[in-house]
């Protein structure tokens, strides 16, 4: 796909002015790249999760399909992608208007300065696009040589586990360095010779030969036992990354190895853009709001700006908008830190009155929303910056469906109700946290995987499914530990039958 061209002319002038305009805010950016494209173009990169080169799935179609009709029937719109690389690239709709293009400008340069500062993208590879590309040839390698189906199929199964990941990973040890750097030296010998891979292992898949090496090694250095499945001691250690684990112990092929390692390595690029989605989003709105509203529009464009962003900012019933939490959020620290609303004094205050009106003219509110932004992620800056004021002022509530009357009615306006049900959505995004707790399960070689448990049981039929896919990498049986109904019990899959042990 290469429908999409560079802005030139007036859109460029605009990039530039908006760039100035950034740099005087005070944001800390890599180098931008506009795009321009049509709505087909952006719908296909929105598909690929904003990238022109991905592996061959069904899914991206799926994807598509959703968007182009969304978007012909006038349901949804999308206005731009932008794309955590260094630099930058971000793809703008060919059919905005003039105003639109101000506002995504703005806002994409709210993301870039985001994506360069937060602790969380810290150790996320800008060289995504060329690893994307590679990944996609590699996999298309796989399917010439091994069938598409098969490939395919096995890519479906690895898919439904993409979100068992442990977010300790984001953040590099000595090991995880090591890894990088010859990550980096992988991707100059595959950009050589115009784009030959000279040496077509991934990372991942190295690190599996390795491990199979050491594994044969000690193979032959003990007697052959006549039950080869009994195992004398545990595989590995406790771990979320259940992706990594299978990688290191499951009996799978090299391709099947490698596959698993770049679908990993995907998810965990992503991973923190979904756990920093109402500070990000938030963020970029704050500054396309602030560039717009001091410096980049025009006295005949507010009407339409007020309009668009108020569209942006609506909030709904069933779920919370991450752009207007997020947005407000900040506000409202930068508010408090301007006006010294915080620390001890402030909140031994017990006059409601002085409270109201208590101002020590610190002016600390802009530096403040600088240091969170570095820092924090969507759990500790609900956490730690929410408050009773916050939730009166917003009018947030926590809500339910009643069935009697077809509708969804306020349920609870208590403070701690409405923030325990914001991090409970946020937690592991809403998700089951999983974790790998054996590998050698009744000696037998089976996996036994503990599900943390926090007041919410499993969907069965999700973890019959999930259970299914893992057996059919794992090769034994594979075993869950959970709360079901308030009864400890184990759901346990042989190859066969799904049952429940208690």
């Amino acid at each position: 796909m290469n429908r999409s061209k560079p802005i030139t002319g007036e859109l460029l002038a605009l990039k530039d002015e908006i760039e100035g305009y950034a740099i005087e805010a005070g944001l800390d950016f890599f180098p931008q790249v506009f795009e321009v494209c049509d709505y087909d173009t952006i719908n296909i990169l929105a598909a690929q999760g904003g990238f022109p080169s991905r592996y061959p799935h069904w899914k991206f179609g799926m994807d598509y399909d959703q968007l182009s009709k969304g978007y012909a029937y006038g349901l949804q719109k999308i206005y731009e992608m932008v794309i955590n690389t260094d630099p930058c690239y971000a793809y703008l709709l060919q059919a905005n208007n003039w105003v639109d293009q101000k506002i995504v400008m703005a806002h994409v340069y709210g993301h870039n300065d985001f994506f360069k500062n937060n602790a969380w993208f810290s150790n996320t590879n800008r060289k995504m696009m060329d690893v994307m590309a590679n990944h996609g040839t590699k996999i298309r390698r796989y399917m010439e040589r091994y069938g598409a189906d098969a490939v395919e199929t096995f890519i479906d199964k690895v898919l439904s586990l993409e979100n068992l990941l442990d977010i300790n990973e984001l953040f590099e040890t000595s090991s995880l360095k090591r890894h990088r750097l010859e990550q980096e030296e992988q991707q100059k010998v595959e950009s050589e010779d115009d784009g030959y891979l000279i040496d077509d292992r991934s990372q991942a898949l190295k690190s599996f030969m390795r491990t199979q090496a050491r594994m044969n090694k000690k193979e032959e250095q003990k007697p052959q036992e006549e039950e080869h499945l009994v195992a004398e001691k545990p595989l590995g250690s406790k771990t979320k990354d259940v992706l990594g684990y299978l990688i290191r112990y499951a009996p799978i092929e090299e391709w099947q190895a490698d596959i698993i390692g770049i679908l990993r390595e995907e998810a965990y690029y992503f991973l923190p853009q979904r756990m920093t989605k109402i500070m990000n989003e938030g963020w970029a709105s704050y500054w396309h709001s602030s560039i717009m509203t001091r410096k980049a529009l025009d006295a005949s464009e507010i009407v339409d700006f007020a309009d668009k962003h108020a569209g942006v900012m609506a909030m709904s019933r069933q779920n919370i908008n991450p752009y207007k939490v997020g947005i407000e959020l900040l506000r409202d620290i930068e508010y408090r830190w301007d006006r010294g609303m915080f620390g001890k004094e402030y909140n031994e205050c017990t006059d409601m009155k002085e409270k109201l009106h208590w101002d020590r003219k610190l002016g600390k509110g802009r530096e403040k929303i600088f240091e969170v932004r570095k820092s924090h992620n969507d759990i500790s800056f609900i956490d730690e910056f929410l408050t009773p004021d916050f939730c009166d002022r917003q009018q947030l509530f926590t809500y339910k469906y009643n069935p009697r009357t077809g509708r969804f009615e306020i349920d609870s306006k208590d403070f701690q109700a409405i923030k325990q049900k914001l991090l409970s959505q946020l937690t592991n995004f809403g998700q089951p946290i999983i974790e790998v707790e054996d590998g050698n399960y009744g000696n037998r070689k089976e996996l036994l995987l503990n599900h943390v448990h926090y007041g919410v049981d499993l969907d069965v039929n999700f973890a019959n499914e999930t259970l299914r896919n893992l057996y059919s990498i794992w090769r034994r049986p594979v075993n869950l530990k959970t709360k079901y109904e308030e009864k400890e019990v184990i759901f346990h899959f042989d190859g066969r039958e799904f049952k429940t042990q208690h």
